[in-house]
């Protein structure tokens, strides 16, 4: 029956209830029993439902395109194996809702779980007593791919090869959990949990008081205080181990990075050095401590593991055997993830801990025993056939487990074949039905299955704790097998409810903190290196694009013929054909000139202004722990569309300038902003000098004149200095000498120096530096020079003492291969 409406109620509140109880009874009219929503009596799911209603009263389709919305601007994103865009994250703005006590469950059996794998990988590694009592088949140990011989007897630091786990649990028609799969060698997901929370709680403000929603901050603080916890050091640093931009769930590794407090680092970052790792930074060496890797263990290390690898850092292992580093988790760990391992946890829980697993495993037969596979060859139409160690045998169709009622008498016959051939490449397993939950689809609610993804860390003490929900994956198809699900289509968060009241805890210091730091901390020569040539790429293709832009003129769509001279007109095409945007048009004629300058616009087999922003969006992908979402937003928004070129033109040139006044407004004075700004100077004074070279020598005609000074965006600062119209010598000093002009070259050079000197040195002997020696060399040469002086051998001097600064900083700060570690003065801390 619905709640009567009082006249002390507000109608919004009133109008939420209704559409709240609408939904509810029209979707219970629909599910089955078994779905979350349909079978509960939870008054929490009504709470949930009105919560949503009054975001956006009877419209779901708005609440789910605004939690969308709010995911981007978080800035989620996936990127699926193969493609080259990002896709954004497929966040559902309804939650599922498990209660306290049913999660309390849930919880204790992870944690049981996690205990059981931890003993089970430390014996493995150590005395091999299972494998000796029998307990594990050696085959399945020696056999596995995951299994790494070369640390059989190596003792982690700390002692624990666990840290972080990842699990999946499906909830079956009556309510039952059981764990799908198990996630020990880089358990990804924990930032997409975080951000699902993030999204939906924007969205969504008053669910969290209203259900009594448990935190995540604790689960991550725990986290991070345990790896913490077994450093070496009392202040230790700590690293995220990234495989890079183009792993699947990168910006997940750079979200959790940020909100950690890590370093995201990559493996040509690292140097391994008498038995300790360091992080190659614009200050010299800097020690790490610890390192969550992202990383498969067999890329690890060239020298201990796979030799091919070049995201690993050779001597990595040497060091973490001395205990210099600890690695989370320990590479080795996952020999536990091979499905054909869960044919035996339940005998060795009951064998090592003297009870049965709390949260079952699906059923699982490994074919490596006579019996097994004798079992599984009788059952074959009424179960999954799957890889044994995670790797597809040449019998699958594919890579994950198919049903053996569902595949043609040809695969099927080919699959049984290899199975006689190879039985402990495979494992047979019961399909497995799932529950279904709530998710909006065509502005209506539809059941859809779902799997849960949990997990579990070590705190400072030791103890594993669990994050109160994880994050759900929600089917495309109605079909509830597991098998048919896949990986899902849709992503919700999961929020644990109950009648306690839950403490606000944050990650953030506390507001009367007395620790303050101002110091931004280490940043990285690959950082450093990527931030240097952002400011290069954007600014080189906002010089070229005010190049195209004079050339043609402002109406680059009309049919008359461009305002300047040929000899202008000339020059400037020289000036981007100089720069390799396009090749020299076939004449100076409208028409060449128009498809001259849409090829240096947007052909990518050029270096267009198109490919210059698609570099710059490649650094920016690889930054997204130092970059705001709008800078990222902008950085990878889609080259302008609009039918006309001074359409797209415009668009390009509100870009340039938004990105530009996010770095000068947004970004803090740290290093990092320091060689943004750097490569932006370097790239102007280039541009600047060059520009002079071509427009502002002896001789110069008045259209060459205004042309230099619409390339040095200095039309405005030159008119209202001089009312009697335009002359070359002023206009010089003007683009060239004059420190007061933030467009011209002697503004540009003043600037370098002083970045080149706030910048880290080596050495404390007060002795400058080589980039630093040529940066004051620069600017000492234009504030000595004249306009009239000024003539194209010293500017052609100017352009290559611009080239030697370049080339010194990178020799100084960058990444250069495989350059001797012990440089003079490095620094080891």
């Amino acid at each position: 029956m619905a709640t009567q409406p009082t006249s002390a109620e507000p109608a919004s509140l009133i109008d939420a209830a209704t559409h709240a109880q609408r939904w509810i009874a029209d979707y219970r009219a629909r599910a089955t029993a078994d779905d979350v929503l349909a079978g509960s009596h939870d008054p929490a799911w009504a709470a949930m439902f009105e919560e949503l209603a009054s975001v956006a009263s009877d419209d779901l389709d708005h609440v789910r395109e605004r939690v969308r919305r709010h995911a981007a601007d978080i800035g989620m994103g996936f990127r699926i194996i193969g493609e080259a865009d990002e896709r954004p994250w497929p966040v559902s703005p309804v939650p599922l809702l498990i209660d306290a006590g049913e999660w309390a469950g849930i919880t204790r059996g992870i944690v049981q779980r996690a205990a059981l794998m931890e003993t089970i990988v430390a014996d493995l590694y150590g005395p091999q007593r299972l494998v000796e009592r029998g307990l594990i088949p050696a085959a399945l140990v020696t056999g596995s791919p995951l299994f790494l011989r070369q640390l059989v007897g190596l003792e982690p630091p700390g002692g624990r090869h666990l840290h972080f786990i990842a699990i999946d649990l499906g909830r079956g028609p009556t309510g039952e959990w059981r764990v799908l799969a198990d996630h020990l060698r880089a358990p990804a997901g924990a930032g997409y949990a975080l951000e699902n929370r993030l999204a939906v709680s924007r969205t969504l403000g008053g669910l969290q008081a209203r259900l009594n929603v448990q935190r995540h901050a604790p689960f991550f603080a725990a986290f991070r205080a345990g790896i913490a916890a077994l450093c070496r050091r009392a202040d230790p640093r700590i690293g995220l181990l990234t495989p890079g931009r183009y792993n699947p769930s990168y910006p997940e590794q750079a979200h959790l990075a940020r909100y950690l407090g890590l370093l995201l680092v990559e493996g040509a970052d690292l140097a391994a050095l008498e038995d300790r790792v360091y992080v190659r930074t614009i200050a010299g060496l800097k020690r790490i401590d610890a390192l969550w890797r992202r990383v498969d263990p067999r890329m690890l290390d060239p020298l201990a593991l796979d030799s091919h690898s070049h995201i690993g850092v050779p001597g990595l292992i040497d060091a973490y055997a001395a205990g210099n580093v600890l690695l989370a988790n320990a590479p080795g760990a996952g020999v536990l993830e091979a499905p054909a391992f869960a044919a035996f946890l339940p005998q060795l829980a009951t064998r090592l801990l003297g009870d049965s697993l709390h949260i079952p495993n699906i059923a699982t037969w490994w074919c490596g025993q006579p019996g097994e596979r004798a079992r599984v060859e009788e059952d074959f139409d009424r179960l999954l056939i799957g890889p044994a160690f995670g790797t597809a045998p040449l019998g699958l169709p594919g890579d994950v487990p198919v049903a053996g009622n569902e595949l043609t008498p040809e695969q099927a016959a080919a699959l049984c074949d290899d199975l006689a051939r190879r039985p402990q490449d495979y494992v047979g397993q019961e399909i497995v039905r799932l529950s279904t939950m709530p998710v909006v689809v065509d502005d209506r609610l539809e059941p859809r299955p779902f799997t849960l993804r949990v997990f579990a860390a070590r705190g400072a003490d030791g103890e594993w704790t669990v994050l109160p929900g994880g994050f759900a994956r929600i089917g495309r198809h109605p079909d509830p097998r597991a098998s048919v699900m896949g990986e899902g289509t849709w992503s919700a968060d999961v929020c644990i409810h109950g009648a306690a009241p839950v403490e606000p805890v944050s990650l953030l210091p506390a507001a009367d903190s007395h620790h303050v730091r101002r110091n931004p901390g280490t940043l990285p020569s690959r950082v450093a290196d990527n931030f240097y040539w952002l400011g290069r790429y954007l600014e080189r293709g906002e010089a070229l694009l005010a190049a195209i832009r004079v050339m043609l003129g402002h109406s680059i769509d009309a049919d008359g013929g461009a305002a300047l001279s040929a000899g202008t007109v000339g020059r400037l095409v020289g000036l981007i054909t100089g720069g390799g945007a396009a090749p020299h048009p076939a004449s100076l004629r409208r028409a060449d000139l128009t498809a001259f300058a849409r090829i240096a616009m947007e052909d990518e087999g050029q270096h267009s202004i198109a490919t210059i922003n698609r570099l710059a969006r490649t650094i920016g992908e690889g930054s997204r722990d130092r970059l705001s979402a709008d800078m990222v937003r902008l950085l990878e928004a889609p080259f302008p569309s609009h039918r006309g070129m001074l359409d797209r033109a415009g668009s390009l040139q509100r870009r340039y300038a938004a990105i530009a006044g996010l770095s000068a407004e947004h970004m803090g004075r740290t290093a990092a902003w320091r060689f943004h700004d750097l490569g932006r100077r370097v790239e102007r004074a280039m541009a600047a000098a060059r520009a002079t070279r071509l427009f502002g020598m002896a001789g110069a005609t008045a259209d060459d004149l205004s042309t230099l000074l619409d390339l040095a965006d200095s039309q405005i600062s030159y008119r209202q200095r001089y009312l009697t119209g335009i002359a070359r010598i002023p206009v010089v000093d003007l683009v060239a000498l004059d420190p007061g002009n933030p467009r011209s070259l002697a503004y540009q050079a003043d600037r370098i120096t002083e970045h080149l000197t706030a910048l880290p040195v080596l050495d404390d002997d007060g002795m400058a530096e080589a980039q630093q020696r040529l940066g004051r060399g620069l600017a000492a040469l234009l504030a000595e020079a004249t306009a009239a002086s000024l003539d194209a051998d010293t500017l052609g001097e100017v352009e290559r003492r611009l080239a030697q600064i370049s080339d010194a900083v990178a020799t100084r700060y960058f990444l250069q291969g495989a350059q001797p570690l012990r440089a003079g003065g490095l620094t080891l801390a």
